[in-house]
């Protein structure tokens, strides 16, 4: 049974900055966290881009929450991306 949805997305030429500012005002939003968050990871690709790995209860909970932050994303110049999509079985925390 799916619990939920791991979203890879791939930034070639994104930088920390663009990644701190834009994060800096998602988190700052009135709708944070966004519906269905699970859990959010990021850090350099080692090719000189950004990925970041988000975790959501559902596929269309995830592209709802980027609709929100689209405004963000092109106020820090971030370049549009696809995000890829993984069903998750199984997830641990600590």
């Amino acid at each position: 049974m799916e619990k939920g949805v791991v979203v890879t997305v791939e930034i070639p030429g994104g930088t920390q900055e663009q990644y701190e500012e834009t994060t800096r005002l998602i988190q700052a939003a009135e709708w944070f966290p966004p519906e269905g968050f699970i859990a959010h990871a990021a850090g350099p690709d080692g090719s000189g881009g950004w990925r970041i790995t988000d975790f959501f209860d559902s596929e269309e909970n995830f592209l709802a929450f980027v609709e929100k932050a689209r405004p963000f994303f092109e106020q820090t110049g971030t370049p549009p991306v696809m995000p890829r999509f993984q069903p998750v079985v199984s997830m641990m925390t600590r």
